[in-house]
């Protein structure tokens, strides 16, 4: 088998950003196209060799992926004659330093140019072999299985890359395209040792492309921008909070979610007020189904007033509607703005399903609902101003998501906390969950204490609210229960 040692050095390596399900899940982002950056053909390696983590640097981080070697040159080639421009398949490993990528914002120069940051190889698997969804990447540090997908699981199918870039600039014999990773990328250190193998299943294999971590012992000098980290960098270098030993930041834990959900709205409406926050229930909306009840963190969509030629570039394919239906989490609350626009269905029963399957714990939209009894059916909790049988277009276009909102009249945040009952729905800042939840199931304790006085035969005069004596009273029965 042909090495990729054997062939010249590519003029330019394009690397995609973001192109496997796997990876758009963890990311919670799915792009609608694939975007694409450079990396210096210096940056080149060869298996058996080594990277070098800069001193004062902490995020290297591996992507084991499969490396296009163009065979032929290509411009403007439609994707059904792309694969033929194809010459081989090898393994890489587009390492990157998430240190620096504040700084590169995006074009990944410094974060993914070092030396030593593209290793490819060892072999060569001969296009005309492979079938371009049936190929394999797996990725195993000090000897541990981390990546394991198919191009089966890509967005953006391998033709489609190569068409693409060629419409753009023309794609030379030996330019190297590394196709993205799949999920389970993470920070590896001195002293690991990563491997990358792209193969067919019971096929050719690269074999494995065997990379060391070694460190670095001259730091970054001052001449241009240094190292610099957070924890929303070490959380994407990692894969996630847990991983980066950070504290998880969502404050609705199982048990503050139950007890939102044994407090009424009025209730932690009463307690927000206390606390000078009166600008905090979505109005207009109601539960579509009779002693609903939703507890979750929000998530947002944006919808802008329906605009022609706004709708033709956004409203079909994979919108922003959609690509939040397929990544919201389990326990959380989609909230739509729509203006209070009632003329037309933001949500239906397909989307209505999807979201039931993905365990969202409801919905809240201040437009109105199309084919209401069905998604009334489906059980998922929606609150909305209402049914409307016309489709989403007649008045909105689907523009953002994950982005501050008003639904309702409410400014929404992504993380804030949705609670809604019959009375309606409230939005809860996260830092005063805890506090507003306690105080407001204490307050709704005591009344209902107050309550059974009154059904009792008790007068209100005096126990409503309670005086010195009451409030005695009630502190010694609360010492009972």
């Amino acid at each position: 088998m042909e090495t990729f040692e054997a062939l010249e050095r590519p003029g330019k390596i394009i690397a995609v950003h973001l192109s496997y399900a796997s990876r758009a899940g963890q990311r919670g982002r799915r792009p609608q196209a694939p975007s694409y950056f450079f990396k210096p053909s210096s940056s080149i390696a060869p298996t058996g060799g080594s990277i070098e983590r800069p001193a004062g640097t902490e995020l290297l981080a591996f992507e084991g992926e499969i490396a296009l070697v163009v065979g032929a040159p290509a411009r403007w080639v439609p994707q059904d004659k792309a694969w033929d421009h194809v010459a081989a398949v090898t393994a890489a490993n587009d390492f990157g330093l998430y240190d620096l990528r504040g700084a590169d914002k995006g074009s990944n120069v410094r974060a993914k140019g070092g030396d030593g940051f593209t290793p490819l190889g060892p072999g060569l698997i001969d296009a005309k072999e492979a079938d371009p969804a049936g190929l394999r990447v797996r990725t195993w540090v000090n000897g541990e299985l981390r990546q394991d997908d198919t191009t089966a699981g890509l967005i953006f199918p391998l033709a489609q890359l190569v068409s693409d870039l060629s419409q753009h600039f023309t794609l030379e014999t030996g330019d190297v395209i590394l196709t993205g990773t799949p999920a389970g990328s993470t920070v590896v250190v001195p002293g690991d040792v990563v491997e990358v193998e792209v193969d067919i299943p019971d096929g050719p294999s690269t074999g494995r492309l065997v990379t060391t971590v070694t460190q670095g012992e001259t730091p970054f000098s001052n001449v241009g921008s240094k190292p610099v980290v957070d924890d929303a960098q070490r959380t994407e270098a990692w894969g996630s909070r847990a991983a980066a030993g950070l504290p998880e930041q969502n404050p609705l834990t199982d048990e503050l979610r139950e007890l939102l959900r044994r407090t009424p709205v009025a209730g932690l409406s009463a307690q927000l007020r206390k606390r000078g926050l009166n600008n905090v229930f979505i109005d207009g909306v109601r539960a579509n189904q009779p002693g609903a009840k939703i507890v979750g963190r929000a998530r947002t969509l944006r919808y802008l007033p329906n605009r022609e030629d706004l709708f033709k570039s956004h409203g079909g394919g994979y919108n922003a509607q959609k690509r939040l239906f397929d990544s919201v989490e389990s326990g959380e609350v989609i909230v739509i703005e729509a203006r209070g626009e009632r003329d037309a269905g933001t949500l239906g029963d397909v989307l209505a399903l999807r979201a039931r399957s993905r365990g969202v714990a409801g919905i809240v939209t201040d437009g109105a609902v199309r084919d209401f009894d069905t998604v009334a059916e489906t059980g998922l909790p929606v609150f909305s101003a209402g049914p409307h049988p016309a489709v989403l277009g007649r008045k909105h276009v689907p523009w953002d998501t994950d982005v501050a909102i008003a639904c309702g009249g409410t400014a929404v945040l992504p993380g804030d906390i949705i609670v809604g009952d019959s009375d309606g729905v409230l939005v809860l800042p996260p830092d005063l969950a805890r506090e507003v939840a306690e105080a407001a199931f204490a307050q709704e304790e005591e009344d209902a204490w107050i309550a059974d006085q009154v059904a009792q035969g008790q007068p209100i005069e005096g126990l409503f609210p309670p005086d010195a004596a009451w409030r005695e009273r009630y502190t010694a029965w609360r010492k009972t229960q």
